[in-house]
């Protein structure tokens, strides 16, 4: 449905990055509005205090950011810019998102109606709960998918078929040591090495990952990947953009 609302007005290429741009906004806007209940309980806490959500390792959204503030513009012409600013802001508070989240919402080619509906869609689902974090991951996976298909041979730079990925995982079998994937795509390598571990009853923290991807709008894709499923990534600058876990 978000794809059909944005289909007239642009390509499966551009708007791959509006649909993935939102979910993980509101994924993002989603799970610090749980902790911020969850804070509020607790008399002796500040759910405004941005340590308390860092020590449950979830990512900090002042004001200007929160879905809430954005459903209350989804009707605006403005509304672009108001998700921008939410996109940068919440980069210069969360480190490990410096320079990865879309912020082009703005921009004249894309429809503010259309981006407005999409919003009042997603305002009517919760994404953030930590119980469907798996449900989440599927999710953002099923949207990888579904554009890379839609784009032909050139979804190949982002997305590799999941039946493929899980194949090489087992044969490598990473139960320890690093993963290194030279070519990373949206992260599927890490995603799939990650479940093979928990699903033998490994440890994750015995393993690392290493990954580059020299286009810089997949290698944002991979970054929100592993965000949402709570895998972190120090980002460094290369010939290539490059990662490590």
């Amino acid at each position: 449905v978000m794809a059909d609302k944005l289909r007239n007005n642009m390509d499966s290429a551009e708007y791959k990055h509006v649909c993935l741009g939102l979910i993980f906004l509101k994924y993002i806007s989603d799970s610090f509005e749980r902790a911020y209940q969850e804070i509020s309980q607790d008399e002796y806490a500040d759910p405004e205090d941005r340590d308390e959500y860092l020590a449950k390792n979830v990512f900090w959204v002042p004001q200007e950011a929160r879905w809430e503030t954005i459903k209350n513009s989804a009707k605006d012409p403005t509304i672009g810019q108001v998700i921008d600013n939410a996109m940068d802001v919440i980069e210069k508070e969360n480190s490990s998102l410096r320079g990865v989240l879309p912020k082009d919402f703005a921009r004249a080619s894309l429809d503010k109606r259309s981006l407005g509906e999409l919003v009042d869609l997603l305002s009517e689902l919760e994404i953030g709960n930590d119980k469907n974090k798996d449900t989440l991951g599927s999710v953002y996976e099923y949207f990888l998918g579904k554009f890379a298909r839609a784009e032909g041979k050139l979804g190949g730079e982002f997305y590799t078929p999941r039946s493929v990925v899980e194949l090489i995982v087992a044969m490598i079998e990473p139960h320890d040591g690093r993963v290194y994937d030279p070519c990373c795509g949206s992260g599927g390598m890490f995603v799939q090495s990650i479940k093979f571990v928990e699903a033998h009853s490994g440890n994750k923290k015995k393993g690392s990952i290493y990954g580059q991807e020299y286009t810089n709008t997949t290698f944002k894709l991979a970054k929100m990947n592993l965000a949402i499923r709570g895998i972190s990534a120090n980002l460094g600058e290369m010939a290539a953009n490059t990662f490590t876990n």
